[in-house]
């Protein structure tokens, strides 16, 4: 975990950077006109309602009244009833009550309604032989998650949901829909995808919900059994999904964090900053599937040195609005955000950029361009970068480094070669030397 005083620091350097100079400040003049526009259209909505609207906040409406907690309706809008749902439903179980769905009680409630759902006439059965009703599942899939096996929870294994069974991918090349959650993709659709090797329009990606997606890998594990680890990976996919879901899990934490250090704004004012960061940085997260690593780089490091920002501000308003982009499901604040961490020094945020382009979210799925940016990742963290995404597991490095091997074909016989960080980009690598 960051340091308090890190945490503050990054915090404070938000409020210079987003909140007071303004996400992207003076260095999009052309877009300026364009911007006001939407802040007036946005002030004039306020009259009615504020908050946006997102499929997240759908999902959450939905499970807290599947549950018994009355959100009321399912219109995506996080107002004052959903967050006495919340608060409800945290102290059914027990949490701190906020009305503020932290990271775990958030997966904790989507995942278990999933699985509600998928288990069919044996979740009624077990609803019913429980005196709490509905509500009871949480207790149960929650004693689940943490290694515990109620006799309760039996009727469970009636779930089968295994990753081989997945449907492939069915987002053509050109589509300009998506599903609503996009399934989990085989070795197959990697190489289809890698065959055509065209981009999607201006490198635009499926346009299907991530958090919906990592709701679906959330189902899959939970009833595999767990994680995916080295010695029981058979797809890499899979484990490529897991990873990429963790990841945005902390990051979504690491910003909740930092914004509750923030006095004088709301949440949702810190959020619509966020929100028109995107339009600045949608060209650059299109062109990772049109452009190689290090150009991707060089147009993001010119953008950063045109802010007139410092990279500690840009640092601060980027983990803020990565995690905001994750959670409202704006791949292209979320993206961008990564993006900018990346080139200001913070190479492990370079797997998240292999996560986008391996799976489709933000830009076109490319697996063959996503391998580069799995291996800066990798070798940032294999320099001694601390790690953001969860430090807990130890071999998460080398098993991600597996599984984008044999996800882009190599054979999984031995080990990818470390990765020395790019000399062309022009940012400064830190290195140990003997």
């Amino acid at each position: 975990m960051t340091p308090a005083d890190r945490a503050e620091a990054d915090a404070g350097d938000f409020i210079a950077g987003a909140i007071i100079g303004g996400v992207v400040g003076h260095s999009i003049k052309n877009q300026r006109r364009t911007t006001t526009r939407s802040r007036t259209v946005t002030r004039k909505k306020s009259t009615g309602s504020s908050i946006p609207s997102t499929q997240e906040g759908r999902n959450i409406q939905a499970s807290l009244n599947y549950f018994g907690f009355n959100a009321g309706a399912v219109d995506g809008q996080l107002g004052r009833q959903t967050r006495n749902a919340v608060s409800q439903y945290q102290a059914y179980l027990g949490y701190p009550v906020t009305g503020q769905l932290s990271a775990f009680e958030n997966n904790l409630l989507i995942s278990s309604y999933n699985r509600a759902l998928a288990g069919g006439y044996a979740v009624q059965q077990q609803v019913a032989s429980t005196p709490d009703g509905t509500r009871g599942l949480l207790k149960t899939y929650r004693s689940e998650m943490a290694g515990h096996s109620p006799a309760a929870a039996a009727p469970t294994t009636t779930i089968v949901v295994a990753p081989q069974s997945v449907p492939q991918a069915t987002t053509p090349t050109f589509a300009a829909t998506a599903p609503a959650a996009a399934p989990l993709a085989g070795a197959a659709t990697s190489a289809a995808a890698s065959t055509t090797g065209l981009p999607n329009f201006l490198g635009a990606g499926t346009q299907a919900s991530l958090a919906s997606h990592c709701n679906t890998v959330s189902l899959i594990t939970n009833t595999n059994g767990g994680f995916t680890t080295l010695a029981s990976m058979s797809d890499p996919n899979v484990a490529l999904n897991e990873q990429f879901c963790l990841a945005r899990t902390y990051a979504i934490a690491k910003s909740e964090e930092l914004v509750s250090q923030i006095q004088g704004f709301t949440p949702d004012q810190i959020a619509t900053q966020c929100a028109g960061f995107g339009p600045a940085m949608k060209d650059k997260v299109a062109s990772l599937s049109l452009k190689s690593r290090d150009a991707v780089v060089a147009d993001v490091s010119s953008f950063v040195l045109s802010t007139g920002m410092s990279p500690a501000q840009l640092q601060g308003t980027a983990k803020i609005c990565l995690g905001v982009g994750y959670r409202t499901d704006n791949m292209d604040v979320a993206v961008g955000s990564a993006l900018l961490l990346y080139a200001i020094g913070e190479g492990v945020y370079g797997e998240l950029m292999g996560h986008h382009l391996s799976q489709g979210f933000g830009p076109a799925k490319r697996v063959d361009m996503a391998a580069s940016w799995y291996e800066a990742g990798l070798a940032a963290a294999d320099s001694g970068a601390a790690a953001v995404f969860v430090p807990g597991q130890p071999e998460r490095t080398e098993l991600i480094r597996q599984a984008s091997l044999r996800s882009s074909g190599v054979p999984a016989a031995g080990t990818l070669p470390q990765a020395q960080p790019a000399s062309s980009t022009g940012l400064p690598t830190f290195s140990i030397s003997e």
